[in-house]
């Protein structure tokens, strides 16, 4: 930490998460402005958020598998040039097939990038500077995540498009820097590519995925019902392909340990939920409220901005006191919010209204998302930790990709009903109670599935992760 080529890798990683971070955050608040500009319906919009989250749920394990084999820093640079020529297709795109067509590109790019920023970390710092190193990571990132919500509302504000052309000097600037960083791979990584894995992961999250955004539209046609079988038997035939590999992309053993299980059905309810809500909030907050993009944003910030100060204090009690009683604790108040939040009217007033609502969701986090990271690392074998976290991080972006599919579904908005403010608030608050479900299913899996001591100290390492990757 102390040394210049410290700092300035320190300084790359930053930079490249950051981005990644950043873009996720804008393309929220401007999902409304888009749909004017391109002439879209809700699928539309669903897609150009899922289309980003599919390819990097399915392939984020490939990613950080490529960088142990052929180079950390070399797979990382390939994903931040990766991810800036997507954003220029992204920024330039005439129609929303496009868009979406460039936003499946951002997610392989964000794939390749995201393993690799604490990876690097992890591989070059000296075992002394390494918590410090991913402590100061985790500060940076969280200032950045605290003011993203503002700054990509005003800039989509001014224009959407800008929220895609900011990655581009962000991006040189860090293919610049990644100059003085050090390779670093794992010299005993397995050289077997899972074929059957890479191919049916997407493909089964693809068919799931389109299938649920076309229903609220098309019904059970047969179109809509084709493209579910196909996703359910991909997904089938994907557990047996890796049953039967040797050295499978997702080691199916590891969820023979009943705590690794748990967490990962739990991490699958919470953040359906935490997706869900946060993609229909921003539109409710500008279509039925009338916020213009920087309000609708700046809504959020007092959810990083508590996780920021409280996550890591959290990991501490849970590595004291297990991590069962934070977490039940955690989804008790999370879920509070959400219901606070399910009952703003139509025009709600932020104080009163919103406010409480987002800031018990931000204790709430606080409480589950560390403990919830660091019991699934230490529920595996050390030697597979970094396995265990990717498939955490994978199970938790398939659970947003499915909320955001799933949620318009069941409360019944579709088409180019995002435009009609009424019906939007009476979407998003009954999307709101469906979240406080999703909560308490998460909360009953802890209660029933975790003993009551489970506690490792990797809990209180993993708070740092966590903080930043649930937000």
């Amino acid at each position: 930490m102390n040394e210049r080529q410290g700092r300035l890798l320190l300084l790359t990683t930053i930079l490249g998460s950051g981005m990644a971070f950043l873009d996720g955050t804008i393309v929220n608040v401007a999902l409304p402005r888009i749909g004017r500009d391109l002439d879209t319906d809700l699928a539309g919009l669903q897609w150009v958020v899922n289309g980003y989250t599919l390819t990097l749920a399915a392939l984020i394990l490939v990613g950080g598998s490529l960088g142990d084999r052929l180079g950390r820093k070399r797979v990382y640079g390939w994903g931040i040039a990766g991810f800036a020529v997507a954003s220029v297709l992204c920024a330039v795109s005439p129609t929303i097939e496009i868009l979406v067509g460039a936003r499946l590109l951002q997610g392989v790019a964000a794939a390749l990038l995201t393993p690799g920023s604490l990876a690097m970390l992890q591989a070059s710092f000296h075992p002394d500077d390494r918590m410090r190193a991913i402590g100061a990571w985790t500060g940076m990132l969280g200032i950045a995540t605290a003011g993203g919500p503002v700054l990509g509302g005003w800039l989509v504000g001014i224009d959407w498009r800008l929220a895609f052309w900011i990655n581009v000097p962000i991006a040189v600037a860090i293919l610049f820097l990644l100059r003085y960083a050090p390779e670093t791979l794992d010299p005993h990584a397995e050289h077997h590519v899972d074929i059957p894995a890479l191919l049916l992961a997407p493909l089964a999250l693809a068919g799931i995925t389109w299938a649920l955004t076309a229903w609220p539209d098309t019904g059970l046609s047969g179109t809509t019902l084709l493209s579910l079988v196909i996703g359910v038997l991909a997904a089938v035939a994907f557990v047996v392909a890796e049953r039967r590999e040797h050295a499978p992309m997702v080691p199916l053993g590891l969820f023979a340990n009943r705590t690794f299980s748990v967490i990962n059905l739990v991490t699958l309810a919470v953040y359906a939920a935490l997706s869900g809500s946060f993609f229909l909030l921003a539109v409710y907050l500008q279509v039925s409220a009338g916020w213009s993009p920087l309000a609708a944003g700046a809504a959020t910030v007092p959810v990083s901005v508590v996780m920021l100060f409280l996550a890591s204090r959290f990991g501490g009690v849970a590595t004291r006191y297990g991590a069962r009683l934070p977490m039940l604790s955690g989804s008790l108040v999370l879920g509070l919010g959400l219901a606070l939040l399910a009952m703003a009217p139509d025009r709600p007033s932020y104080v009163t209204q919103i406010l409480p609502g987002i800031t018990l969701m931000g204790f709430g986090l606080s409480m589950l998302v560390a403990p919830l990271t660091g019991t699934v690392l230490a529920a595996a074998p050390e030697e597979r930790s970094g396995i265990a976290s990717g498939i955490n991080n994978a199970v938790s972006r398939t659970a947003g990709l499915i909320a955001i599919a799933g949620l318009p579904l069941v409360v019944g908005l579709s088409g180019r009903e995002y435009e009609q403010p009424a019906a939007v608030a009476d979407a998003f608050r009954a999307s709101m109670w469906w979240c406080v479900g999703l909560v308490a299913v998460g909360a009953l899996l802890t209660a029933v599935g975790l003993q009551r001591h489970c506690n490792r100290p990797e809990v209180a390492a993993g708070a740092s992760a966590a903080t930043s990757d649930a937000t």
